[in-house]
């Protein structure tokens, strides 16, 4: 087993942001604008320091052990993906799958309404979570937004809906499931 140890005196990277996006830093929250939205991210429970200076996001973790490493290659990520989300956005595709009883799915203000899920008199209801936008093209729920962790909820709510208790998964088979996740709102 070997024992990898970081020797360097200091961890840190920068992220140069793209054209037609700015950000700033407010009391541990990022806030990245873009063309397509805006998107929030608060860094303050992260053991890690975020400074925005000028087309540059610069990450600093606290120390420079292994974890350290690892907290810092996180921050990277998820400011990737807000970068990412405002400038190309995400496009989740689910599939409505029903063996008997037809299942049909409205979007209702906030909420998606999962109508005759098993013959059901009252619908599941699943939360649309942030500016997320829900639609219904034949049997796919398309979910089109400017934040990963957004989309990704909304998603998650809408199969844990529907999902089946008590009874064989092996054989009922019925749910709303995720098959695409796209970068970018091209649908």
């Amino acid at each position: 087993m070997s024992t990898e140890k970081i020797r360097t005196s200091e961890l840190s990277r920068e992220l140069a942001l793209p054209e037609g996006v700015t950000a700033t830093m407010n009391s541990g929250v990022l806030q990245v604008k873009g063309p397509l939205g805006v998107v929030k991210k608060n860094f303050n429970l992260i053991r890690a320091t975020v400074k925005v200076d000028g087309k540059q996001v610069e990450i600093k973790p606290f120390g420079t052990k292994k974890q350290d490493k690892a907290v810092l290659g996180t921050c990277e990520s998820i400011i990737r993906n807000i970068i990412d989300g405002v400038t190309k956005g995400f496009t989740y595709r689910m599939k409505v799958a029903f063996a008997h009883f037809p299942v049909t799915v409205k979007i209702k203000g906030k909420e998606v309404h999962v109508e005759n899920f098993y013959g059901e008199r009252s619908p599941r209801i699943a939360e649309i979570v942030g500016d997320c936008k829900v639609s219904t093209q034949g049997d796919d729920i398309i979910i089109q937004g400017v934040s990963v962790e957004d989309v990704g909820h909304t998603a998650a709510n809408i199969e844990q809906a529907t999902k089946v208790k008590r009874k064989d998964q092996r054989v009922f088979l019925d749910g709303i499931y995720l098959y695409e996740k796209v970068r970018g709102q091209n649908v």
